[in-house]
């Protein structure tokens, strides 16, 4: 009796300090258990992670030192700034730009993102901030010039962009003899040169800036294809965040900044009212 007498005492001992121990406040000065449940969340809330195409310049892209630049990341910083949120970039397959918002992998699309009817149906939008146009760019010595050239042409773009529905909203389309689609549009321009595709369908935004940098090769046709604008894409049903977006981009308006942001990668206020 007194063997389990003891050995009742030395469990009981144990049992004490094991319950002590694990009731003991923490290095940070207090339990776990009285840590805010949402102390994580408010610092996520806090983030707005941005699907990009990191090769859309002016709009987005790397520039020699592999920093991301361009028109809307600038517009974005500026509109995060307005929001007291954190901007994130990621960089994503354009292609599945929806899958990663309606995922809730990235926050918004926001990287000279074209409003159409069809994507109407998948995102909300904001208002638009650019006018755009899908054009048609060659090299600068061919000898298409109108869009009726294009009639048994190879005619290159961008995979799943705005570029391939004007393409396929013209009667034209049915006259190409092949449509090529790349991942981007640096891709794109870069087979035109070497001659593997005739012609690139290519936002007028971007045909602008690459043809200021690399000036004397590429020219334009004498038609453009469609007229268009572009929005910020926000996952549906998130119609908190769109009105708090939408607030911000008014507000960088009315004071100017979006003009100055313009000017900068443009040369001229080019940003909706």
């Amino acid at each position: 009796m007194k063997k389990l007498a003891a050995f009742c005492l030395m469990v009981g001992t144990v049992f004490s300090l094991v319950v002590g121990c694990s009731s003991a406040p923490s290095a940070s000065g207090g339990s776990e258990a009285n840590a805010p449940a949402d102390a994580g969340k408010s610092q996520e809330a806090a983030k707005l992670v941005i699907g990009i195409d990191d090769k859309f310049a002016p709009m987005g892209f790397r520039d020699d030192n592999n920093e991301l630049v361009g028109f809307d990341i600038d517009y974005a910083k500026a509109a995060g700034e307005k929001m007291g949120r954190e901007i994130v970039f990621q960089p994503i397959d354009w292609s599945s730009k929806e899958s990663e918002l309606n995922s809730g992998r990235i926050d918004l699309i926001w990287n000279g993102y074209t409003i159409t009817d069809e994507r109407k149906e998948k995102v909300l939008f904001t208002k638009p901030y650019l006018e755009n146009a899908q054009v048609i760019v060659t090299v600068a010595n061919s000898d298409l010039h109108k869009i009726d050239d294009l009639a048994d042409k190879t005619v290159g773009l961008q995979k799943l962009s705005s570029a391939l529905d004007a393409l396929n909203a013209h009667p034209i389309k049915d006259k190409v003899k092949t449509v090529s689609e790349f991942a981007d549009n640096v891709l794109a321009l870069n087979d035109l040169k070497i001659g593997r595709v005739d012609a690139v369908v290519i936002d007028k935004v971007v045909a602008d800036y690459y043809m200021a940098k690399d000036e004397g090769t590429f020219k334009f046709l004498e038609d453009s294809l469609a007229p268009e604008q572009y929005g910020i894409g926000v996952k549906k049903g998130n119609e908190a965040l769109l009105e708090e977006l939408q607030k911000a981009l008014d507000e960088l308006s009315a004071d100017g900044t979006a003009a100055k942001i313009s000017e900068k990668w443009f040369g001229e206020d080019r940003v909706l009212k």
